[in-house]
This record gives structure tokens, sequence and C-alpha cells, in this order.
């Protein structure tokens, strides 16, 4: 297994670490993202880590708005293999499962991953005891409603308190079972159950929607549909641009780690910035 402890933190530069996606879906709202055999995801895991990855974040359902849920066994049957193979492939690298379903969790675990990259904030009731059980980091990420109806009509009364208290929830759960709150990085949700409004204000908030101080902090932006409305790139190969746009503001917001399709174009952003200070 890697040594993922240091990967829930940012980099020594303060840049957030990169996790590359790796979808092993035929209907990811990113066309190009999308992988259908093992030969070719780990080529795509591999390049990624070549290209400044820390994480691959290895799924098999697709979240996307209107998307319609696979059952467990077929998700687990999707991903499961990849995990085991990209482990083998890259026995150092950070490998996080991207699943609401604490049974594709715990066989995804089994293989090789390090992190459960939950969706849901702990949907599944188990998940939290198998996170406990195992030792390992988890991911909760806010989403109002679910995929297939979650951008019918998002409200709050305060987007960013909303959201506070609902991952706060999520952590006390986590921490009740002994769970350290350093091993539980908070995503607002970008996208899920959201307005063009909602995610800029949960954009601009930065840490100040993560509960706990010692809570790594994630972004998950790439070629989401927000550029359509900001920016009126209704194709999710026109959104590159203004995904780098927000991956700029990463550092100053205080982001640990940032969930990409694009490795090598953010390693170069950082790699930038970081030379023009």
């Amino acid at each position: 297994m890697a040594d993922w402890r240091p990967m829930l933190i940012r980099r020594n530069d303060g840049f957030p670490r990169i996790m590359g996606v790796l979808n092993i879906t035929p209907d990811s709202f990113h066309e190009e993202s999308r992988l259908n055999s093992t030969e070719s995801a780990v080529t795509r895991a591999v390049g990624m880590v070549e290209q400044g990855a820390d994480w691959i974040d290895i799924g098999g359902e697709s979240t996307r708005p209107g998307a319609i849920p696979v059952n467990a066994e077929e998700e687990a049957a999707r991903v499961v293999p990849i995990v085991r193979a990209v482990r083998e492939a890259l026995p150092k690298t950070c490998i996080s499962i991207d699943t609401r379903r604490s049974s594709v969790a715990s066989r995804a675990l089994d293989a090789g991953a390090d992190l459960v990259n939950d969706v849901s904030a702990l949907s599944d009731p188990e998940m939290a005891d198998l996170v406990a059980n195992r030792g390992c980091p988890i991911c909760v990420m806010h989403m109002q409603g679910t995929p297939e109806d979650m951008q019918n009509n998002p409200s709050y009364q305060d987007v960013v308190d909303d959201i506070r208290n609902t991952l706060g929830k999520a952590l006390s759960m986590l921490t009740d079972l002994g769970v350290d709150s350093s091993m539980i990085v908070a995503d607002p949700g970008i996208g899920f159950g959201k307005t063009l409004e909602h995610n800029l204000s949960l954009l601009a908030s930065g840490r100040d929607v993560v509960p706990d101080h010692r809570m790594p902090l994630m972004w998950g932006v790439s070629r989401k549909s927000m550029f359509f409305h900001l920016l009126n790139r209704e194709s999710t190969d026109d959104r590159l641009a203004g995904s780098l746009g927000v991956a700029a503001r990463a550092k100053d917001k205080g982001v640990d780690i940032i969930r990409v399709h694009d490795v090598a174009e953010h390693a170069d952003l950082f790699a930038a910035m970081d030379a023009l200070r």
C-alpha cells in the first residue's frame, strides 16, 4: 500500500495535491474520461502519475446530473479489477475508490485502494463502520438530493453554513467511531445540487466550509457544468481554461487536494505559478 498520510495535506510549496480521474464508466459527463478496459485504465493511470498526479481516483458509477445508478455488483465488477491492476503497476501511488457503497469500497480496499471517496457523505449506513475498522481515510462530499434529482431546484438558507453543518454531521459520525478528523477530507460538492451562484460562493469561501480545521479540503471542479453557465462553454471539451482558472485560486483558498481530468495542465499551472512567486 502507498503511504497516503502525507498526500492528505498540500505540498511543501503550498499547492494542492493532484488527484487524477479514472472513470470506468460508459456515461461519465466528460466523454474523454471514459475507459472500458483494464489495459487502457492502467495506461491512463501510469500516464497521469508521470504527469504529476499524487492520487488516482477510480470510479465505476457516473454521478453526473440525471445519471442512472448501477447496482453494486456491476459497479464492483468495473472497478475492483482496475484497482488491483493499478496497484500492481503503481505500488507507491495513492489510490482512491469513488463509491457511495460500503460493499464496493470494502472490495476495492482489499484490492489495494487507500482512500474512500464518498460523494454521498455516508448515505450508506455501513460506510462509517467500514472506514473506522479499516483505518483508512475518507472523503465526504456534500450532495443535495441524488444524482437523478439534485439539479431540479437546489436551495439553501446560507449555502456555506448549510454545507458546513451537513459535513459536520458526517464528521461527528466518523469521529465518534474513533476516526481522526485529519483523515476525513471535506468536499463541498461543486455542481452537486447547486446553482452557479452556490458554486461561486463555495469556491470563494475556501476553508470556511470545513467544519474542523484539521480536515483536509478537496475541490472537484474540473470541466463541470458551472463553466457552461459561467462561460457559455457547452461542450466539456471547451472547459479546460475555466477549470484552470479556478485551480489557480486553490492555493490561496487552502485547498489540499484538487480532483482533475487534466493532470499535466494542472501540474504545469502550479509549476508556473510557483516560479513566478
